[in-house]
């Protein structure tokens, strides 16, 4: 079985000082309980940062560290003080965190701090490559390590990579302010699978591809050169069985071994047992709404004065980042909100908001869970937030209500919570009341709904699910590798090649012999290719024949002085080496007249995009336009025509970045055919890299080598990845 290995920013352990040397101390996070049962099950090793400076400690004491974790299969990666200062609070948090939570306006844009994530990123990677193995598979965690994945790839290709990103995607229109922009996305797709916790954060990565690469994406997949790349929702899970049976322990313990919280919780409920509790637990962080929540709780005691001195706001604020700017002044209005509000309701036996700034340890957490009747989870952006999720799996009597903000990831499978806009904070105010007064009926259906849902999609069914997704990635890559064309099969070809004495030889041109250029004009032959083509005209053994989409002057033209045939606009013109132009069939172009209008008015509607007039086709090009819309387009002129054309015997043909309508029933398969009529050919080559070749690969003899360029799914029996690949084949052909 292969290996499972995990890199993240810190190793799942804690390093502890005591008096008989160190100590590992097991993090207690819902990533370290998830991927503890992956890379111990799949026996990998977790490569990672271990959480001290290397200058606090000695060699000696650093080796003693590394022995503690080589037990546990972990692979510490030491930081200095300032790779930590630049590299972790400096780009992760001062540039990717609030850019990709929509903080724009705190978002630092540092060069320094930019070399320094480079740098660390490639440490975490060259650790990771060290010690994996062909056939083995890496699951990269989260923005700190954005780069990695495409620098294990880079230099072990034969890894199936994971990432999954833990905070939101941005769309473009944020993620574009990046100067890194193109480096951050080239990095996560070294992946083989990218995942993300909601479809929004999937649909904006497609986009970000799309517009930074122009690669084209298929439902869930994404096509680069050489590769193909899936990207899926996953949304994270906890361990619910944790949080629920403390839940039922917290309230079985007797009174002597209960902590000082709960005993001081019942005192409270017992001094007054009609006192609601509404709870808040967040980081310190602006992402949190921690400021709009507290307005908005000023706003419902305003307005709903039956419940001044029944209700309280149980606020943790976990301390996050303190020597930031940002934290420190969200500190101080928080702090200035909290006492604003107790001193304009509250009394002498009545404090609106209980305001702790600190950590609680787990216990302490449980019986909050479990004593609160309202959880109130409002972040103005969270790419996930497992806090709704632990308060759910702690409700063991199944009453509570939980108010959630609909900018939280885990939103999307809670919609038995009450949601809300978190920047209304009259909508806040009013889902506090409801939740005040739902019948205890409601609050239970609710409650189950979404007990049942969380607890069948755990952090362990999560974790599985990814790495179920990665052997499906593995296996789509190990089905597009089967057809590509290695040094072995192409050394049979080239062997079949050499024997033969009569070798028909089918070319496409645009995205087969030169790349794609958004001006059409502009993928005139270069040199090479020039001198490619004599070589393999110049065989007498060998017919070769350009079948393309292009019209005939233009091909004609750029093939001047090459012994060549050509077969222009899918077939409608076909002209042998020597010979004049000559048409398949009797065709009409009498109905352009009639299509025109419609491609002029998306030329309208498109800017960017053009048409093409043929002898018998028209083509509406959209590579220049922008890519979203010219896709949208597209669509909607497929659907215009689509009725129009099915009276005229005509055909709708969608290629690369281009809708073409032409006359029915012609095409590259078609013609491939009638030039192979009656002629005793022992070698038939095609190539081609759209879905307009595959007429031509379908059509042909079953004995014929049909090649398709570019990783897709194909009729065709091999493939090569690119234009260069194609070049370098021929080549290998030419030479004999």
């Amino acid at each position: 079985m292969s290996k499972i290995h995990i890199v993240s920013n810190r190793l799942p352990y804690s390093i502890k000082d005591t008096e008989n040397g160190f100590s590992l101390k097991p993090s207690v996070g819902g990533l370290a309980t998830g991927m503890k049962s992956i890379y111990k099950d799949y026996h990998g090793s977790w490569i990672g940062w271990p959480g001290v400076a290397k200058e606090d400690h000695s060699t000696k004491e650093l080796e003693q560290i590394d022995a503690l974790l080589k037990k546990e299969n972990c692979v510490p990666v030491h930081l200095s003080h300032e790779e930590i200062n630049l590299y972790y609070e400096g780009f992760s948090n001062r540039t990717i965190w609030p850019l990709f939570h929509y903080f724009t306006q705190f978002a630092d844009f540092n060069a320094e701090t930019w070399e320094a994530y480079k740098a660390v990123n490639q440490k975490m990677a060259d650790a990771t490559i060290s010690i994996i193995e062909d056939g083995d598979s890496v699951w990269v965690h989260d923005y700190q390590l954005l780069l990695v994945p495409e620098m294990i790839k880079s230099k072990k290709p034969n890894v199936t990579i994971g990432f999954f990103l833990h905070i939101p995607f941005p769309s473009f229109e944020v993620f574009r302010t990046l100067p890194w922009r193109k480096e951050l996305v080239k990095g996560m797709l070294g992946a083989d699978l990218v995942g993300f916790h909601v479809y929004d954060y999937e649909r904006h990565f497609f986009s970000t591809v799309r517009r930074l690469f122009g690669y084209e994406i298929s439902f869930n997949q994404i096509h680069v050169e050489d590769r193909i790349i899936l990207a899926d929702a996953f949304p994270m899970g906890i361990d619910y069985d944790k949080f629920h049976d403390a839940a039922l322990a917290t309230h079985q313990k007797p009174l002597q071994e209960k902590s000082r919280l709960h005993q001081e919780l019942e005192k409270y409920f017992l001094t007054s047992p009609d006192r609601r509790l509404i709870l808040s637990i967040d980081r310190l962080d602006y992402t949190k709404g921690i400021p709009n929540r507290l307005k908005a709780f000023a706003r419902f005691l305003e307005k709903y004065t039956e419940f001044r001195y029944k209700v309280t706001l149980v606020m943790l604020a976990v301390p996050s980042r303190g020597q930031v700017d940002h934290y420190q002044q969200l500190k101080k209005e928080v702090d200035e909100l909290v006492g604003s509000i107790n001193g304009l309701y509250g009394s002498i036996n009545y404090t609106p908001v209980w305001y702790f700034y600190r950590s609680l340890p787990f216990e302490n957490l449980i019986e909050l869970y479990s004593s609160c009747d309202v959880a109130l989870i409002t972040p103005v952006r969270d790419g996930m937030n497992l806090v709704a999720k632990e308060y759910v799996a702690s409700r063991t009597n199944k009453s509570g209500v939980i108010i959630l903000s609909e900018m939280a990831g885990v939103a999307k499978e809670m919609g038995e919570a009450i949601i809300i806009n978190p920047n209304d904070e009259n909508d806040m105010a009013e889902s506090i009341y409801q939740a005040l007064t739902m019948p205890l009926d409601e609050q239970r259906e609710r409650m189950s709904y979404l007990q049942d849902r969380i607890k069948r999609y755990d952090i362990f069914k999560w974790a599985h699910e990814f790495v179920k997704s990665l052997n499906i990635a593995r296996d789509i890559q190990s089905d597009f590798l089967a057809k590509r064309i290695n040094p072995k099969i192409q050394e049979q070809l080239v062997a079949d090649y050499a024997k033969a004495q009569n070798r028909a030889i089918f070319l496409d041109y645009d995205g087969t012999l030169t790349s794609f250029r958004k001006n059409p004009q502009d993928a005139s032959p270069d040199e090479e290719l020039h001198k490619l083509l004599k070589q393999l005209e110049k065989d007498e053994h060998n017919d070769v024949t350009l079948i393309s989409g292009r019209d005939r002057a233009t091909l004609e033209k750029w093939m001047d002085g090459h012994k060549v045939n050509l077969i222009c606009e899918h077939g409608v013109w076909v002209k042998n080496f020597g010979g004049t132009w000559e048409t398949l069939t009797n065709i009409s172009n009498s109905w352009m007249d009639m299509v025109r209008p419609i491609l002029e008015n998306f030329v309208d509607r498109t800017p960017g995009s053009f048409i093409e007039e043929k002898n018998y086709s028209l083509v509406w090009h959209y590579r220049k336009a922008e890519q979203e819309q010219g896709e949208l387009r597209a669509n909607e002129l497929k659907d215009e025509l689509t009725n129009l054309v099915s009276n005229h015997n005509l055909e709708i043909m969608e290629g690369n970045k281009v809708i073409e309508v032409k006359n029915g029933g012609i095409n590259k398969g078609v013609a491939a055919l009638d030039f192979l009529h009656n002629k005793n050919y022992d070698y038939v080559l095609a190539m081609g890299d759209d879905w307009t070749d595959e007429y031509m690969f379908r059509e042909l003899p079953r004995d014929a080598i049909t090649i398709k360029v570019g990783l897709k799914h194909t009729s065709a029996t091999y493939n090569l990845e690119s234009v260069k690949t194609v070049r370098a084949f021929l080549a290998s052909l030419a030479k004999i």
